[in-house]
């Protein structure tokens, strides 16, 4: 049976999805050491998952500088707490690696970000939102293109918390890592449904597409 995509997909449908959140071990990086270590595990992967976390800044025109880098693998999440950490070398390293597949969404705005930390050339990324208009998908947020080819929901209630904060509750790493682990799902998925086409695109009528974005 053909998997059914939308070109658009509603915020009313998510909310009676069934919630996911990644369940692996999530390790919390805060020192040089732990981070080069870190680091050397996630270059030896074949495909990683990559997102960033800012504390939000309810002041017009001003925007924090980015706390928290996360990578994960389909088994694994690691927490850089760059508000601690800074960028050093093996941050740098890992983000200029031209090797390993980093796979992200909404890549460019976590780039520059980044980039107002330290200087570095980015190396192998690959945005997600490049390629969903491959398959006729126009709702491009990472909740919105899970609950599209999944049919789950990944919450977003700890979008707005502090990640300056000295310890994060379990719910804020939670959150974290799924964003990350979330991208390659995505990504794999995308790339089964490329090869074999099994999928049918459903143009929602004018009518019935979500004005929420």
């Amino acid at each position: 049976m053909k998997k059914i995509l939308y070109n658009k997909y509603d915020k009313a449908w998510i909310a009676e999805l069934p919630s996911i959140v990644f369940e692996g071990p999530i390790r919390v990086i805060f020192s040089q050491q732990e981070a080069e270590n870190a680091v050397d595990y996630l270059l030896a992967q074949p495909i990683l998952g990559i997102d960033t976390e800012t504390k939000p800044s309810f002041k017009k025109g001003h925007t924090n500088m980015v706390s928290l880098l996360q990578v994960s693998t389909l088994e694994q999440c690691f927490l850089f707490r760059i508000n601690r950490l800074g960028m050093p070398k093996c941050i740098i390293k890992f983000l200029e690696d031209d090797t390993v597949l980093k796979v992200g969404l909404s890549l460019h705005d976590d780039i520059l970000l980044l980039q107002r930390r330290a200087n570095f050339t980015p190396g192998l990324f690959i945005d997600l939102q490049d390629h969903m208009k491959e398959l006729g998908i126009e709702d491009l947020s990472l909740q919105k293109i899970y609950a599209n080819f999944f049919h789950e929901k990944i919450s977003k209630n700890q979008r707005l918390t502090n990640w300056d904060i000295d310890v994060f509750t379990e719910r804020q790493k939670r959150y974290a890592a799924t964003d990350a682990w979330a991208c390659i799902k995505i990504y794999n998925e995308y790339l089964q449904l490329k090869a074999t086409g099994d999928y049918e695109l459903f143009i929602v009528p004018e009518e019935q597409q979500p004005d929420n974005k």
